[in-house]
This record gives structure tokens, sequence and C-alpha cells, in this order.
């Protein structure tokens, strides 16, 4: 578990230092150029390993588990997820109507996971995760309090969003399904 949480805070203390020292960031940035990002990059990765190491490592206490109904509301929660993440990038007209699509797409993933995984590591993980994504749009709603909604889209934007939603959805479920962890119950 310990790992889980070192993983957790590199993953949050890196995403938050742009917002909480951006003269540290910038320093960091006229210092080293391109290589800034790099370096971030590689502690964003050091740190889902760590997560994952430490999830994968926990004991399995349980508080509650699956059933037909949370996994059937998991699913629908994970489409929507799905979509939210895609909404930040697509030329879709609901894209002006969400300030923050990709990190909600976070809550609404962390809270579908935790409706069939109440196990501890699961709670820390994605219990951690949901109070970084909302801590992250607080943090970034103060820093650019200037926010112009995006200002286009498209009844095809629209169709896309919605069927590259689906096939990402399906090679989700595809990769959980060969990991062992069937998406749809049974």
């Amino acid at each position: 578990m310990t790992l889980l949480i070192l993983g957790l805070l590199l993953w949050s203390f890196v995403h938050f230092f742009k917002r909480l020292a951006p003269s540290g960031r910038a320093a960091m940035q006229d210092k080293m150029g391109d290589a800034a990002k790099g370096v971030i990059a590689i502690l964003l990765v050091i740190s889902v390993i760590l997560m994952v190491i430490g999830y994968r490592g926990a004991p399995p206490d349980f508080l509650w588990g699956r059933s037909a109904a949370t996994t059937g509301i998991n699913n629908l929660l994970m489409l929507a997820s799905v979509a939210l993440f895609g909404l930040g990038s697509s030329k879709s007209r609901l894209r002006k109507k969400m300030r923050h699509p990709m990190l909600t797409g976070v809550v609404v993933w962390a809270a579908s996971h935790l409706l069939v995984n109440g196990d501890t590591a699961s709670i820390v993980l994605f219990g951690g995760l949901t109070i970084w994504a909302l801590a992250e749009m607080v943090l970034i709603n103060r820093a650019e309090p200037d926010y112009t909604p995006y200002d286009g889209g498209s009844a095809a934007g629209d169709i896309r969003l919605g069927v590259i939603t689906l096939v990402v959805y399906g090679i989700i479920a595809g990769i959980h399904t060969w990991l062992g962890y069937y998406p749809f119950g049974g």
C-alpha cells in the first residue's frame, strides 16, 4: 500500500507543481528547455508504475463487492467517462458545455470503479485520483479565471466522438478481459 500512496502523491505533486509553484515551473522550463517536459513525463510514468505495483501488491481487504446492478452502472459510467476523456479534444458541440471534460472523466472513471471494487487498495487509488482531479479543477479555475468556452463543433464532430468513444470503450473492455477482469459480469 505504501507504493500505491507514494505513486498517488508523486502523481498529484507533479500535476499540482505548475499551479502551486508557477515561478518554480517556469524557472525549470527556462533552465532545462524542452527537457523539462521530459522530466515531468518521466516522473508521471514513475508515479503510474508505483501505483500499479502498489495496487497489485496490496492485501485484498474487501468492504464490498460487485453485483449485477453495480456492474451495469459501472459500464454505463465507463462509457460516459471515455466520452468525457475524448470530449476535450473533439470537435463536438458538447465541448462548449464543459470546462474540464478530461478531469470530469477521471472522476466518473474513478467513481465507476469504486462501485465494483470495494477493496482498500481500490478505495485508496480511485478515491485518491478523484480527490486529485477535483483539486486540479479548483486550482485551474483559480489560476485561469478568464475561461473562454470552445466556440465551434458540429453534428459530424458529435458523431465522430460517439464512434471513437464506442471503439475505445471496446478496446478497454477487451484489455480488461485479456487481463482477467471481465467487465460485463458473469
